[in-house]
This record gives structure tokens, C-alpha cells and sequence, in this order.
């Protein structure tokens, strides 16, 4: 569970729904609780911004009950970017990460979604069953905040398709997969989501021998589902769940508005 931590708590804690731009400036805020077979690990909030096409998205993610008792986990990121016609393409991505006495800061430049800088701090030492980043890993993808925003005025088949994301360490495909609608209800929304089927698929940037990504890779069983924000005319993930060695975690939107 700690290993899988990062991967999960970055790339699939992704939905803060940045707005339609605006010359005025519009807020939003989603939070999310994180369960493991039912127990609570984590809990998360992210606060977005847009003004004149520009969005921030600021999100702190920290660990609870069950997680606490193995490590502490304490996350923060920014996003910065524009806010298009049919997507987000993000400028900045920052991560800070700490597990236990482990801190880890990572930072990443895209311009036009090719990435154009990546740093991690203090760097880490590789394993040799490490699988590195070519220079084809990191054109043409995806930050894993706005990535998974989808804007309603676009195609709404986007249950197929594959994301290239980089998180600032790995390179991965989501490969959605259409899985029918869902009702749905929390604080800020009711009604039905969009589901869609996930495989993931690590490229690089990761140890080849991490059982938890193997595991991942080989199931099945992860879904997202997405709910429509009309006041910000955005589709993004309200309810993920993840197949994992030590059982099912879900990740659920308990705030889905301002």
C-alpha cells in the first residue's frame, strides 16, 4: 500500500474541475474520500481558480485512519495552464510528496503538451530493473490534474480513448473503455455519471519489477465515473475505484461544487 501510494493518490485523485474561462474570476472546490476495502486512508481537497482563460489548481492530500497507522502521507500540487475550446493544456505541474520521512518535490514545464523541463528533488537513486524515459515518452501528454477534465462542449465519447500522462516520474496510458451511466449523489450533485473502464499501462519512468503496478496493469477492474458540472460545463471524476493487492480502493467525491 505505501509503494502504490503515489501513483494513486497523484493519478487517480485528478479531478478539481477547472471552469469555463471567464472574464471574471471563478472558484471552485472538490473533496474526496479515500478508502481502502472500506476503511478510510486519505482525504483530499482541491481549490481551482480561472480568470481571463488562465486556471490554478491547488489540491493538499493527506493520509487517515488506516494509513496513518502504517505511514503518514501528506501531498501537495499546482497546476497552472489555459483553458481551451475542447481541453485544458497545462504550462506548470508541481508535486510535493511526503511518505513517512521520505519528501519528494517534482516539477514540470509543458509547452503545447510536450514537456519541455522535469526536475525531482533530491533526485533518486535508480534500481537497475529501472525502465527510463526516451525523449518520445514526453511529447503530446497529459498533466494528471487537468488531463481528466473533459469540457462538455467537446465530444462527449470520451470513454474512448487513451491519455498519455506524465506525473513527473512515470509515463503511462489510461486507456478508457465505455461502461455505461451510474446515478450518483453527493453534496453539490445528483443525478447520472458517465463510467468508463480503465487499463493502465506503465511505459517508463518506473521500476519493472513494482509488483503493484504489474498487478495494476493486468486488471481489469478500475473505473471512473464522471459527473457533469453545469455551471462550469465540465465532466470530471466524482467515484474511481482501483483494483489493488491488498484490496479495493475507492475514491469518492463527498463536495462536488462551491
Amino acid at each position: 500500500m505505501v509503494h502504490f501510494g503515489r501513483w494513486l493518490f497523484v493519478s487517480a485523485l485528478l479531478a478539481s474541475m477547472p471552469l469555463a474561462a471567464s472574464a471574471e474570476e471563478l472558484r471552485h472546490e472538490t473533496q474526496y474520500r479515500v478508502s481502502l476495502a472500506g476503511f478510510p486512508i486519505a482525504r483530499a481537497d482541491f481549490k481551482t481558480e480561472v480568470k481571463d482563460k488562465q486556471f490554478t489548481i491547488r489540491g493538499d492530500i493527506t493520509s487517515a485512519g488506516l494509513a496513518d497507522l502504517v505511514t503518514s502521507i501528506d501531498a501537495k500540487t499546482d497546476v497552472t495552464g489555459t483553458v481551451g475550446d475542447n481541453k485544458l493544456q497545462a504550462t506548470h505541474y508541481t508535486l510535493y510528496y511526503k511518505s513517512g520521512k521520505k519528501e519528494r518535490t517534482y516539477d514540470v514545464a509543458y509547452t503545447d503538451g510536450n514537456v519541455t523541463s522535469n526536475t525531482i528533488t533530491p533526485e533518486p537513486k535508480r534500481p537497475q530493473s529501472w525502465i527510463p524515459l526516451s525523449n518520445g515518452d514526453l511529447h503530446s501528454v497529459l498533466d494528471p490534474i487537468s488531463g481528466m477534465i473533459f469540457p462538455a462542449t467537446a465530444n462527449l465519447n470520451f470513454c474512448n480513448q487513451t491519455l498519455p500522462v506524465f506525473d513527473g516520474e512515470m509515463r503511462m496510458d489510461l486507456k478508457l473503455s465505455p461502461k455505461g451511466s451510474h446515478p450518483f449523489s453527493t453534496d453539490g450533485f445528483k443525478g447520472k455519471t458517465i463510467a468508463c473502464g480503465v487499463r493502465f499501462t506503465p511505459k517508463s519512468g518506473y521500476k519493472g519489477t513494482r509488483k503493484d503496478y504489474l498487478y495494476l496493469a493486468k486488471s481489469d477492474g478500475m473505473e471512473i465515473w464522471f459527473a457533469k458540472a453545469d455551471a462550469m460545463n465540465v465532466y470530471a471524476p466524482v467515484y474511481v475505484r482501483i483494483p489493488t493487492q491488498y484490496g479495493t480502493v475507492t475514491i469518492t467525491a463527498v463536495k462536488y461544487g462551491s
